[in-house]
């Protein structure tokens, strides 16, 4: 390992740098997560950023959305010297910086941050959270991104909470919709919850964001509830039944997005993968399903275990759509409205 003088973070990248040379971890294969490292070397979620962005610097890891940071194909990967580990980080995407008192890289005296911008800094957190979820962002992390120090990310963005509805902003107005809408009102309604699924689906940090009972001014996030809002009152409903229905199908949207990001965080805390934690609590739950109590639990595990069942939440998504727009015909037949087509 190296010296003790180096800087924790250098010292981790090392041994992480290390188990990827010798196989132990695979292209394609998760490297540790910030939790993870912070967990497992006992350093802070700051210091387990710039592990991970120092790796990436390097062309050794990559961040995927939804799976988080993984070893890259050795193709991306650059040549490692031994002297590498104990090398400034260099700067996105130019000059290798220099170093603060406090740690953080800045840009050499008299060098502009000509190609630093407040979408730049927002991209990067948006990277970030996706990969390592809403818990690892800081704007430490963000600036270790992006190769700069901490302060000059504040000149662009003046706290984290603005750069989470920032973030927020940007993310859901990644999809958008064709100014000419579909013919029929669920039609309308069906493209309105698969937009922001997908949405979603890209950004599970989002459903961690909004509450029903304080909402967020987001522009973009108002541009996707326009559209259900306008294809309900197409049909005739009151103002209250639109809010209300508009809350109904976005609370199944943001429910079951909810479990993408819980998903993600477990396993950081835990080591274990969805099969690995089932199967760890299958005695426990086959006790109780033996206990003669829940009689319907038990005949579902017994089905469970003879044909299998596979949790997929697109298929739900879609299942809970059907159900609710099937409800929503219902309920405008059974009130009089504009008959559904």
């Amino acid at each position: 390992m190296a010296g003790t003088g180096e800087p924790p973070y250098l010292r981790i990248a090392a041994e992480i740098r290390r188990r990827i040379a010798d196989g132990r971890l695979k292209p394609g294969d998760r490297v540790p997560s910030t939790r993870r490292i912070a967990q497992e070397w006992g350093v802070a979620l700051a210091t387990a950023t710039k592990v991970l962005t120092r790796l990436r610097q390097e062309g050794l890891v990559e961040a995927r959305p939804r799976v988080g940071t993984v070893v890259a194909p050795p193709a991306s990967a650059a040549p490692v010297t031994p002297s590498a580990t104990s090398a400034t980080p260099a700067v996105i995407p130019s000059a290798t910086p220099s170093v603060t008192s406090a740690g953080g890289p800045q840009r050499p005296a008299g060098q502009p941050d000509a190609e630093m911008s407040r979408d730049r800094v927002v991209r990067a957190a948006i990277e970030l959270a996706d990969a390592e979820g809403l818990d690892a962002l800081s704007m430490r992390g963000v600036a270790a991104r992006l190769g700069v120090a901490t302060m000059t990310t504040y000149r662009y963005v003046a706290s984290k909470d603005e750069l989470v509805l920032l973030m927020a902003d940007a993310a859901f107005g990644e999809l958008g919709y064709p100014e000419e809408p579909p013919a029929g009102w669920r039609a309308r309604a069906e493209r309105a919850a698969r937009t922001l699924w997908a949405v979603h689906r890209r950004h599970p940090w989002l459903a961690q964001l909004n509450s029903l009972f304080r909402p967020l001014p987001l522009p973009n996030l108002l541009a996707h509830g326009e559209q259900l809002l306008a294809t309900l009152e197409d049909l005739g409903f009151d103002v209250t039944a639109m809010m209300d229905l508009q809350v109904v199908i976005y609370s199944h949207i943001q429910g079951l997005a909810a479990h993408l990001e819980r998903e993600v965080l477990a396993e950081a805390a835990t080591g274990l993968s969805e099969e690995q934690w089932m199967e760890q609590q299958g005695p426990a739950l086959g006790s109780i399903a033996a206990t003669g109590r829940y009689p319907a639990f038990a005949r579902v595990m017994a089905g469970l275990e003879r044909d299998g069942y596979d949790l997929d939440l697109d298929r739900l998504f879609e299942l809970g759509l059907r159900t609710l727009l099937d409800g929503l015909a219902a309920l405008a037949a059974e009130t009089g409205l504009h008959p559904p087509s």
